[in-house]
């Protein structure tokens, strides 16, 4: 195995280090870089074909970032316990390293250029896309594919008390109000210019402002720009100490040797700027698009079909006129900005194309929905609300393993008026949902404060420039009609930038084509007071510090335009959620009382729910356990969660108060009768049947029947006694005992009766023959726990010794001898499928 070669160096401010190494692994890549940051490793391998690829008109550079789960000791998820389709984490890695990487290329190189990040290690402090960025440029930059330098990137926090956090850990960027990675690479004069900004508010931001945190404004945003050149700078000169020590090692780098492609000559683009110059200038200021796309299109057939016969010994002569086309196209426009102040469609530079806003556009429908439309650009939104349970199940590398707020973004063809294929999202609309969420997230309540799931679908219409910032506008609109408490709204707005002759021209809400031949994307996001979201890309070495402080400027005139068009649509929230949407309330019960609240195989909460109508899901953290409700009603949520609350805080019934309740559970030796939410209390069975001896409760009572009770005692361990408040309810019909006293019946001593009513008699060998005929003593001793005392029409005669025995306390002593105890902690199973939660 060869030896490896690193460079380890210090990050300022902090006291971590950053560590590239090479020589050990993948050696048969152009380049292979292994950089570190903590225990968070990654490996980023950079190769290209030795040909061009073939009609290509564009650089065929692909990024791919592949998350491995022992990276964090984890086996994957999915059925197939393996990896599969890159996770929504991975492809916005791969966006974030392509965009900075992209504009490093000659502009003639079309070779296909692969790099492939493997995460090796993640150890959950340290996030891995600033690592395999700065990794990916490494390999580049050893591999001797034409990279022109080496770049940098750094992720900066800003904390609650106004600092920037270099390298911010995941705690970090939770505690911070927002982050921001930068990515950028040296100029001649030494400084830094910056090339790449992905930013956005954390989900506590405005939480943060509330307790007095600064807010994220313009100029806090340059201070940020401006800081994190340092580290960038420093980044950027291990990766040259790397190549110089590979060199020393192994000899110097030999560049790849690349066949240069042009779309096409010079000579042809002359002779086109000669043929279609003034043309292509009448058509290139048609100001609506499918008119000018029109135009354009017979223009071009035009001069293809005029200049094709004098370059038809030219290979590809087509194609290389239309590239030629295209390209006057560009220079057109740019000229004509730079030139004049005017644009495409005429407006100027800092003009806002005509704007409108329209919330609940679906009507009772949607939970919430909002239609927002900027010049052709015209995005619907729908928000729906659901349970805690319908939160997304993360199975990434990242710590989150939940997610309460999706936004999705879809991209049709027609939007653009062609036809296509639709094959589920691709990286752009991926890309372009995270960035419309992380623009909107920051404003939407807390789950404590709004306890549902919330999903946001944008689907464009119609695009012709920045629909994701029409996506932002959409969804604050769609969120504010479906009652969602956002604490304002948030607009966001494209700007671009056209540097030629010497001159930077900003542009405010720009236009397809406008992006597409421009220098500069510049999307940005906020409410009145703060931003919420940034991304910017170039196409140039890198923008000046005082241009962007210009353009962030700009770009706020035209978002509080865009406010005020919103707020006319919709001002502040509805009151409370649509119609059609769950009504959730959300508390909080202590863990040792989940168990009570579901029941055994989730009986009790089943019952519930059955009974009510909601919809009801208990989950804990560990140390709490929290209870969500919903219904479309509620009044059934309020009964609900009545039931619940009086489950796991129940009511303590009162001595001597009469109770209706339910049997919930019999025993052999009494029911269980429910008396109030959550509390069961003990109804002996020597307490029903009157005066006759009961074998078995079921002769006067069932499972599920409703009876009045007494409390007669509730001992020091909550452990309640009961007594029938209506005996005609248990089975006392007035009569006593056999119901005998029948002439002939024999005069000799008592036997000991059978059980033909189900009762038992016992009686003393002093008790005396009681003649026929003689008066009936109707009183039963006790009245609860005694025998008769005597036969039914028969007395005792005067002197003779009689002896009242109670069988209560034999019941209760072999029920104690069976079942031991019979409180409330012991679970007891009766005939059927009942339950009992024991005597309180």
């Amino acid at each position: 195995m060869a030896e490896a070669i690193s460079v380890t160096g210090p990050i300022a401010g902090t006291d971590k280090t950053i560590t590239f190494e090479t020589g050990v692994l993948a050696g048969l890549a152009n380049g292979a870089v292994t950089s570190r940051i903590g225990d968070t490793q990654v490996l980023v391998t950079a190769t290209a074909s030795s040909r061009p690829r073939e009609g290509a008109s564009f650089f065929p550079l692909t990024v791919d970032i592949e998350e491995r789960m022992y990276a964090v000791g984890r086996i994957p998820g999915s059925f197939f316990r393996r990896e599969g389709r890159a996770s929504d984490d991975a492809i916005l890695t791969c966006r974030l390293i392509d965009r900075p990487l992209r504009p490093n290329f000659p502009s003639d190189y079309r070779h296909d250029t692969h790099v492939v990040g493997t995460i090796l290690g993640a150890d959950h402090v340290n996030q891995y896309d600033i690592v395999a960025l700065n990794g990916a440029s490494a390999a580049l930059w050893l591999s001797g594919i034409p990279f022109e330098c080496p770049l940098a990137g750094v992720r900066i926090a800003y904390s609650t008390d106004g600092e920037w956090i270099p390298f911010a850990t995941h705690e970090e960027s939770d505690a911070a109000t927002f982050e921001m990675v930068v990515a950028g690479r040296q100029l001649s004069n030494g400084d830094i210019a910056v090339m790449m900004v992905e930013a956005g508010g954390t989900e506590k931001s405005f939480s943060y402002y509330a307790q007095g945190a600064p807010k994220v404004t313009e100029e806090v945003l340059a201070s940020g720009l401006e800081a994190s050149k340092q580290w960038i700078d420093d980044i950027i000169e291990m990766q040259k100490s790397l190549r110089r020590l590979v060199e020393e090692a192994s000899g110097p780098i030999q560049p790849m040797e690349y066949t240069s492609t042009k779309d096409c000559s010079d000579e042809v683009l002359d002779r086109v700027r000669e043929v279609a110059g003034d043309r292509m200038r009448e058509v290139m200021a048609i100001a609506d698009k499918a008119e000018r796309e029109a135009a354009q299109s017979v223009t071009s057939k035009a001069v293809i079909a005029e200049v094709a016969e004098e370059f038809a010994d030219l290979d590809s002569a087509k194609d290389q006129i239309s590239a030629a086309v295209r390209s006057l196209s560009k220079e057109i426009v740019r000229e004509r900005i730079v030139a004049d102040g005017f644009r495409i469609d005429g407006r100027a530079t800092d003009e806002v194309r005509p704007l409108s806003s329209v919330a609940g556009y679906l009507g009772r429908t949607a939970h919430g929905s909002g239609l927002f439309q900027r010049g052709e650009t015209q995005v619907l939104n729908v928000t729906t609300l659901g349970m805690s349970r319908m939160e997304q199940i993360v199975d990434t590398l990242n710590p989150q393993d939940r997610r309460r707020f999706m936004h999705h973004y879809n991209f049709p063809p027609y939007s653009t008026g062609e036809a296509g294929f639709m094959r589920g999202p691709k990286r752009r609309e991926i890309g372009h949902g995270a960035l419309a969420e992380r623009a909107i997230f920051p404003v939407v309540p807390s789950k404590e404060d709004f306890p549902y799931t919330i999903r946001l679908v944008s689907d464009v219409l119609s695009s012709n420039g920045s629909t994701s910032m029409g996506s932002v506008c959409a969804s604050s609109l769609s969120l504010m009609d479906a009652g969602v408490p956002i604490i304002d709204h948030v607009a966001g707005v494209a700007m671009g930038l056209v540097y030629a002759d010497g001159q930077y021209v900003t542009l405010t809400d720009i236009l397809g084509a406008e992006d597409a031949f421009g220098d500069m994307d510049f999307k940005i996001a906020g409410t009145q007071d703060a931003i919420t979201a940034l991304q910017l890309d170039t196409k140039i070495e890198g923008i000046p510090a005082e241009v962007l402080t210009q353009a962030l400027g700009q770009a706020r005139q035209a978002r509080l335009q865009i406010l005020e068009v919103m707020r006319a649509a919709i001002p502040e929230p509805r009151p409370d959620v649509g119609e059609m949407a769950p009504k959730i309330t959300s508390f909080q019960i202590p863990i040792d009382k989940i168990a009570e609240v579901i029941g055994p195989r989730g009986k009790v909460i089943n019952s519930i729910q059955e009974e009510t109508g909601a919809d009801i899901n208990v989950d804990d953290d560990g140390t709490v356990g929290t209870v969500s409700i919903g219904a479309t009603d509620r009044e059934v949520v309020a009964e609900a969660e009545r039931q619940i609350r009086l489950i796991v805080n129940p009511p303590t019934p009162d001595v001597g108060a009469t109770y209706e309740g339910r049997v919930v559970n019999i025993t052999k030796f009494g029911a269980f009768v429910n008396v109030l939410p959550g509390t069961d209390g003990l109804l002996h069975i020597s307490k029903l049947g009157g005066k006759r001896r009961l074998s078995s409760v079921e002769e006067v009572l069932e499972l599920g029947a409703v009876i009045s009770v007494i409390v007669e005692e509730i001992d020091p361990n909550g452990k309640i006694s009961l007594s029938p408040a209506d005996p005609s309810q248990v089975g006392d019909d007035g009569s006593g005992g056999d119901g005998a006293g029948a002439a002939g019946e024999s005069s000799g001593p008592r036997r000991e009766r059978g059980r033909e009513n189900g009762t038992r008699r016992s009686r003393t060998p002093e008790a005396a023959s009681v003649p026929a005929g003689g008066s009936a003593d109707s009183s039963a001793a006790g009245g609860d726990d005694n025998d008769a005392a005597t036969a039914a029409g028969a007395s005792a005669p005067s002197g003779t010794a009689r002896e009242d025995v109670s069988f209560g306390e034999h019941f209760e002593q072999i029920a104690r001898d069976t079942y031991g105890d019979l409180g409330p902690e012991v679970e007891q199973t009766g005939r059927g499928s009942g339950r009992r939660r024991g005597r309180r």
